[in-house]
C-alpha cells in the first residue's frame, strides 16, 4: 500500500470501493488497529491516534462488521451482543438482566427476534443487523461495514440499507465496502476508490460521479458490463441432468429439474428455500430418499463428491469457499490441482505436483488469476481470486455439468464480469450449468431459463427473456405465493 487515505466526515455514508486486492481491507486494517502503517497517521477529530490493537480502536469510537459473521452460534443474540462485557448482577453473570439490555440495541437495528435465542438460528439477514447492533452497543461512532449486504436477499438488503440510513441521520459516520455499485449510489454521499494500494478517486460528491468513471477508475481501463444473453451458440442439447419426482433428507418433495447440455439454468429463491440442500444432494452430501436422478438419460446414484466427479463428470463450487471449496493453507497449484491428482500418480503410485502442472499453469491463466506464482498460499488471495482457483479447481477436472452456488459473492465489479463471461463460454462449449445466486440480476442476466424455489418446493419454472423488470416481477409473484414447507 503506497499512501491511501480516507476522509470521513461526521454522519457521512462514505464509500470505499476498489477491486479485490485493491488494497481496501488492509486500509480497514490499519483504520481498526489490526495493522501499523509504516507511514501516514489515523486521526479522529484532528487527534493523530496509535491505535495497537482492536481494543483500542474500539475505546475510540471505531468498530467494523467484517464479511464473515463473527458470532458464536451457541450463544444467545443478547450475549454476543455484549460479549466480554456481561451484565453482572450480585457479583453473578445475569442472562436476564442481558436480555432486557439488549432490547433498545435490537430495536435500534429493527432486528425483532428474541435476545435468548440462539445466533445459530438466526438467518443471515438478521445476523448481519445483530453484528452491526453489537457495534452500536459498543457506543462506536465510527461504522466500517465490510460487503453487509454480501449474503443476503433483497428484502433483507432494503432493510439493512434503511438501518444505515438512520445511523447517520443520528450522527454515525459510515464507511461503506462493496462491490454492488447501484447499493453504493442508493447510499452513499461521497466515494474514495483504491486501486494497487493508492487513491484514484479521493472523498467525490457520488452524485457527481457516472458509474463508468468509477469502474473504470478501479480498474484503470474501460470495462464493458456483463451484457445479457452475449450467447454465440443457442443453448440446450440433450438432457445432462435431470430430477425425477426427487425427494431428499433435507425435504424436498416432488422435484422436477432438467438441465441440458450447453445450456445455464438459475436456481433462485429466498434464504431458506432449498437450493444449497438441493445442489448438496446432487454430489452426494445429501441423500436423496425418493424419486431419480438420471445423469444421460441414465439413473445415477452419487454417493459422495468424488463419485460425483469421477464417474458422473459433476463438479460442484460451493458457496462456502473458505470451509469447503478450498485449502486456504495450501498453495494454488494444490488447490487447482488437486482434483487430479488421482489421474497423475506415477507408476508407484506417488504424486508428483510437476506432472499436473502443466494443466495448472494454462487453467490459472484461463481464468485470470492474479498472482505472484503458483506456490503462492491461496489463503492469501483476494475473494474474487480465491473464487477463480475455486472454478478452475472444477475445470481441471473435465466436468460435464457444474453446479456454482453463490459464484460471485464478495467477489469486485471486474472478477464478476470475467466468472460471467466465463460461464458463457463454457455453456458455449457444451459443458451444463446449473447457478444458483442470490443476485436476481446475475440470474436474469445469465440463465437461459429460470427455477423458482420455495420452502424446499419448485415454485414454478420461466423462461428468461432478460428484461429484469418483466422477469424480476414475474419471479417475485411466484415467491410471494409460495406454499408452507408442509403443504
Amino acid at each position: 500500500m503506497r499512501g491511501a487515505e480516507i476522509f470521513l466526515h461526521y454522519a457521512e455514508i462514505h464509500a470505499l470501493l476498489g477491486e479485490n486486492g485493491a488494497g481496501k481491507s488492509t486500509l480497514i486494517n490499519i483504520a481498526t488497529g489490526v495493522h501499523q502503517p509504516d507511514r501516514g497517521t489515523v486521526s479522529i477529530r484532528g487527534e493523530t491516534l496509535k491505535l495497537a490493537n482492536p481494543k483500542a480502536a474500539l475505546e475510540r469510537g471505531v468498530a467494523v462488521v467484517h464479511q464473515e459473521r463473527n458470532l458464536v452460534a451457541k450463544f444467545s443474540v443478547a450475549e454476543n451482543l455484549f460479549l466480554g462485557r456481561p451484565a453482572v448482577v450480585a457479583g453473578l453473570v445475569s442472562y436476564r438482566r442481558m436480555a432486557v439490555d439488549a432490547g433498545p440495541w435490537l430495536e435500534r437495528v429493527g432486528l425483532d427476534v428474541d435476545p435468548l435465542t440462539e445466533a445459530g438460528r438466526l438467518r443471515p439477514g438478521q445476523a448481519q443487523l445483530l453484528e452491526i447492533a453489537k457495534a452500536l452497543a459498543q457506543r462506536c461512532e465510527i461504522l466500517i461495514l465490510d460487503e453487509p449486504t454480501s449474503a443476503l436477499t433483497e428484502a433483507e438488503t432494503l432493510q439493512l440499507l434503511a438501518v444505515i440510513r438512520s445511523l447517520r441521520s443520528e450522527g454515525t459516520s459510515v464507511v461503506f465496502v462493496s462491490h454492488k455499485l447501484e447499493e453504493s449510489y442508493a447510499l452513499c454521499d461521497r466515494v474514495t476508490v483504491l486501486r494497487d494500494g493508492k487513491n484514484v478517486m479521493s472523498g467525490q460528491r457520488l452524485v457527481t460521479v457516472k458509474p463508468g468513471e468509477i469502474i473504470r477508475a478501479m480498474v484503470g481501463r474501460e470495462v464493458e458490463a456483463s451484457a445479457a444473453a452475449k450467447r454465440t451458440v443457442e443453448p440446450g442439447g440433450h438432457p445432462r441432468l435431470q430430477l425425477v419426482n426427487v425427494s431428499t433428507e433435507y425435504g424436498h418433495r416432488n422435484i422436477e429439474l432438467t438441465v441440458r447440455v450447453g445450456e445455464i439454468v438459475g436456481l433462485y429463491g429466498i434464504v431458506g428455500a432449498g437450493r444449497t440442500e438441493l445442489a448438496r444432494c446432487l454430489v452426494g452430501l445429501g441423500r436423496i430418499t425418493g424419486g431419480e436422478m438420471r445423469i444421460d438419460g441414465k439413473p445415477a446414484r452419487v454417493r459422495n463428491p468424488f463419485d460425483a466427479l469421477r464417474n458422473h463428470a459433476i463438479g460442484y463450487v460451493s458457496e462456502d469457499r473458505k470451509g469447503e471449496g478450498l485449502i486456504l493453507a495450501h498453495s494454488i497449484s494444490r488447490n487447482i490441482g488437486i482434483t487430479i491428482w488421482d489421474r497423475v500418480k506415477g507408476r508407484l503410485g506417488w504424486l508428483s505436483e510437476r506432472r499436473a502442472l502443466v494443466t495448472v499453469e494454462r487453467l490459472a491463466r484461463l481464468v485470470g488469476v492474479k498472482m505472484q506464482s503458483l506456490g503462492q498460499s491461496t489463503g492469501s488471495l483476494s475473494g474474487g481470486n480465491q473464487q477463480k482457483v475455486s472454478v478452475a479447481k472444477w475445470l481441471a477436472a473435465e466436468v460435464d455439468l457444474l453446479i456454482l452456488d453463490e459464484p460471485t459473492t464478495g467477489v469486485d465489479v471486474v472478477a464478476k464480469d470475467e466468472l460471467h463471461r466465463l460461464m458463457r463460454t463454457l455453456a458455449e462449449e457444451g459443458m451444463a450449468l446449473l447457478l444458483i445466486s442470490s443476485d436476481l440480476r446475475e440470474v436474469i442476466q445469465l440463465a437461459d431459463r429460470i427455477v423458482i424455489m420455495g420452502r424446499f418446493r419448485l415454485l414454478a419454472e420461466i423462461d428468461n427473456s432478460h428484461d429484469y423488470a418483466e422477469v424480476s416481477e414475474a419471479i417475485m409473484s411466484h415467491i410471494s405465493g409460495a406454499p408452507g414447507r408442509g403443504s
